[in-house]
């Protein structure tokens, strides 16, 4: 280094002349020691601060979990368990990293709509609470759990009426195959109360990824009215009532941070009329992409650089196989541009618009389009940040056979 002040990429990412730092690491010399090109790096401190920042601001009596489905890395999933009070899994792979990360079983919950009896039987053996979805799987859970001679520990995940507004995802209103519709649940806790089963409370997941706060606000109000509602009539003792997530991340230009702020505070004055009335429960969120998705960046290589009738491509060697949601073929209904650098070339110039494909033989196979970049050269590289969630996992690694990623932990 030569000394050059440094300037800063997206969060949390510094630059020092003109090169990305991941974990303090310039990316040129993080591509080396990682061997080859694509892959996915993930700052380790970035998670730290995160976790730490939201901890802060929220109140001490909220237990704070995180989703592996948003990055299930086994050394990732290591580093967050360490910082979180509790990991959402959901599968039986899912369950595996989480237990082999060192989070003790009684502090996993399992959820998801399809599990098979195998991953029952698993969840039971290993003593982590199940999110019930449907009456099948309560008959399924005390079946097993007699079987092996265990009270299998359980949460009813409830589908409420209402759902979390201007969210990306939307788990919960209406008709949905997740969970059990709330009218349904006290129906279903008296048959769990004959059963021999280890009830914790309720679930209650109403989407994700919505950068407003009223209405997360709004969402998180419903779900703890509808648990304690949910709880009066219930022969059951609610425990737990875990309130999902929905924190969003700013992917796109326009869209501002999500301030936790209010929300933070909102759930401060919720917790007396709580405690008051659920004296043995203790509130939970459960954030995946919020807690690790500005962590992450994808990195690949410009392989050619070309001129189509007067339009610049860089052609890399990774693409939608990789980073599906990067190329607007994982919910985007209109395709818009993740941030995108030339990670080797950050000085603020741009040399004019280009787009940034990959090696598939597919229009689709776009990871930029028509974006201001600096004047890249074969072997130069590219970074897509705000790739920490749903990179790897969420995307069709076996397309057309080329190699997998990598992920590296710094």
């Amino acid at each position: 280094m030569t000394g050059t002040k440094p300037r800063h990429a997206p969060l949390p990412f510094p630059v020092v002349d003109d090169v990305l730092q991941v974990g303090g690491i310039p990316l040129t010399r993080l591509a080396q020691r990682v061997g080859r090109t694509p892959f996915y790096a993930y700052d380790r401190a970035a998670c730290t601060e995160r976790v730490r920042a939201l901890r802060a601001r929220l109140p001490a009596a909220v237990a704070l979990h995180y989703s592996i489905k948003a990055n299930p890395m086994p050394a990732l999933v290591q580093h967050m368990a360490s910082l979180v009070d509790g990991l959402d899994v959901a599968s039986g792979g899912e369950l595996k990293v989480a237990l082999d990360a060192g989070m003790a079983p009684q502090r996993i919950s399992f959820a998801g709509p399809a599990k098979s009896e195998a991953e029952l039987a698993q969840a039971i053996a290993a003593g982590v609470c199940v999110n019930v979805e449907s009456e099948r799987e309560l008959a399924a859970l005390a079946r097993l759990g007699d079987a092996a001679g265990l009270a299998p520990r359980i949460a009813l995940r409830v589908n409420p009426a209402f759902e979390l507004k201007s969210s990306g995802m939307k788990m919960g209103g209406g008709a949905k195959p997740f969970g059990i519709d709330a009218e349904q649940v006290p129906r279903v806790l008296r048959e769990a109360a004959a059963l021999q089963l280890d009830f914790q409370g309720f679930h209650i997941f109403a989407g994700s990824q919505s950068l407003r706060t009223d209405a997360i606000i709004e969402a998180q109000a419903s779900s703890i009215e509808l648990g304690m509602r949910l709880a009066e009539g219930s022969p059951l003792e609610v425990r737990q009532l875990n309130i999902g997530g929905g924190f969003g991340i700013p992917y796109f230009p326009g869209e501002e941070r999500l301030d936790v702020g209010p929300i933070a505070a909102h759930l401060e004055q919720w917790l007396p009329r709580l405690s008051a009335a659920l004296p043995q429960a203790r509130l939970a969120l459960e954030l995946g992409r919020y807690l690790v998705g500005e962590s992450g960046v994808y990195v690949t290589r410009v392989v050619d650089r070309k001129v189509s009738r007067g339009e610049v491509f860089l052609v890399t060697d990774g693409g939608m196989h990789h980073h599906l949601a990067a190329s607007g073929n994982l919910g985007q209904v209109i395709r818009k541009n993740y941030p995108v650098a030339v990670g080797n070339r950050m000085a603020p110039v741009a040399s004019g618009p280009a787009s940034v494909t990959g090696p598939l033989c597919t229009p689709l196979d776009i990871l930029a389009s028509n974006m201001e970049l600096a004047h890249a050269r074969v072997g130069d590289l590219i970074v897509v940040f705000q790739s920490g969630a749903y990179g790897p996992s969420a995307s069709p690694g076996g397309f057309l056979g080329h190699p997998a990623v990598l992920e590296v932990l710094v």
